[in-house]
């Protein structure tokens, strides 16, 4: 690792390609598959499916991930994991094509794979550069998220009618993104002492390690702050739908709302090493609440832009400052198991969102969503303040009498 010094060498810059190449697919498969299912179902209610089993496929690949990576190290499981993509990707395609509601939700449910990878793209940011750099390069990595920004809305737009079958265009191109993806991953040189095969069965017990205040607030926050945005995201395309906005204005809100998530990247690193994680996570909570209630206050385009937008500021903050919490809780040779368990309950809380997000839309409405998704917020930001006074009692009892 003495040779890699600098924050934006080789390794980080094309990490943070393979992170934009993910969103692209998470927020193309995000954008449209609620209306693909909308279109191959009869009952409304059903047409989120499809989204959860993408992210129920990525919550239950998690232990496979782990014992994948702990086997053959992060390039090789990284690839595997892009090969499934491309695979998953065309299956989506030929469901599309053949009005298979079934296959689309066998294909996303595939697709999850490749997610449970994609989302420790971040935890391997700091393998790739020296300790001091680690929030930084964590913020980065989350950055190349703008790829998908702008890619992913203005792709699934574009390709909605290129076809007679309506986003056929979309999954064919998520598969060629995936072969790209491997390419670049091929190019990135992961350290020898970052490997995982020989690290994995020494540590703390997994019980011991998530029973540890600071992992355990990490993983709250990591989780529901998850939760949040993907109960939004996820119900944005279905309720501008039932508000009569055509899919170009969805495909620019949820553009303004994958920016908010990744653009604040470029600085968010900076913001967490100078003040910490904590107060990070505790501004991206309060501009949760305000997002939150500016939707509540009307359903026009303007509403829609600028609380999502602030969602997704609200969640990049949150994640940020959740990861950098929980790297400082668990020890290298404890990472594999650490990491799966916190990508577990993310996958498993957005499954959860997912699923309850086109049901509540379709049968209660896009306003009732709004207020339910105050619930967890005002966990997170409970949690954020017991982590709080739970350092001052710790600072308080070990300072000197």
């Amino acid at each position: 690792m003495t040779s890699q010094v600098r924050l934006l060498n080789k390794n980080i810059i094309l990490l943070a390609i393979c992170q934009g190449l993910y969103l692209t697919n998470n927020v193309t498969f995000l954008a449209i598959n609620g209306l693909v299912g909308f279109n191959l179902t009869p009952t409304p209610w059903m047409s989120t499916i499809p989204l959860m089993a993408y992210v129920l496929g990525a919550a239950i690949s998690t232990i496979i991930v782990a014992k994948v990576q702990d086997k053959y190290g992060r390039k090789k499981s990284f690839q595997f994991a892009l090969l499934v993509v491309i695979f998953a990707s065309l299956l989506c395609a030929y469901a599309a094509y053949s009005k298979s509601f079934i296959l689309l939700i066998l294909g996303t449910a595939i697709a999850g794979y490749y997610s449970a990878n994609g989302l420790l793209y971040r935890f391997v940011a700091p393998e790739l550069t020296q300790p001091s750099l680690k929030e930084k390069a964590v913020s980065i990595v989350l950055a190349g998220g703008l790829i998908g920004a702008i890619l992913g809305p203005n792709l699934s737009s574009w390709s909605k009618n290129i076809f007679d079958t309506q986003f056929l265009g979309a999954y064919l191109i998520l598969a060629i993104a995936g072969v790209l993806g491997i390419l670049i991953m091929q190019m990135i040189e992961f350290p020898d002492d970052y490997r995982t095969n020989q690290l994995t069965h020494t540590g703390r017990p997994l019980k011991e390690v998530i029973l540890q205040p600071t992992f355990l607030v990490a993983l709250i926050v990591t989780s529901l702050g998850y939760g949040v945005m993907n109960l939004m995201m996820a119900g944005t395309p279905l309720a501008m739908q039932v508000c009569g906005f055509d899919f170009p204005d969805t495909a620019q809100v949820l553009q303004y709302h994958v920016i908010g998530m990744f653009a604040p990247g470029f600085f968010t690193g900076h913001l967490v090493k100078r003040y910490g994680p904590v107060p990070i996570m505790a501004i991206g909570a309060l501009l949760n609440f305000i997002g939150l209630f500016i939707m509540l206050s009307g359903s026009d385009l303007p509403h829609f832009i600028t609380a999502l937008f602030l969602l997704g500021v609200a969640w990049n903050f949150l994640f940020n400052g959740s990861t950098i919490l929980a790297i400082s809780a668990f020890k290298p040779e404890e990472k594999n198991k650490a990491e799966a368990t916190i990508n577990f309950c993310v996958f498993g809380t957005m499954a959860i969102s997912s699923f309850s997000s086109g049901a509540l839309v379709t049968t209660q409405g896009w306003q009732f969503l709004n207020i339910g998704t105050l619930i967890p917020t005002i966990v997170v930001s409970g949690a954020i303040i017991w982590h709080v006074m739970h350092q001052k009692r710790l600072n308080l009892s070990s300072s000197p009498q």
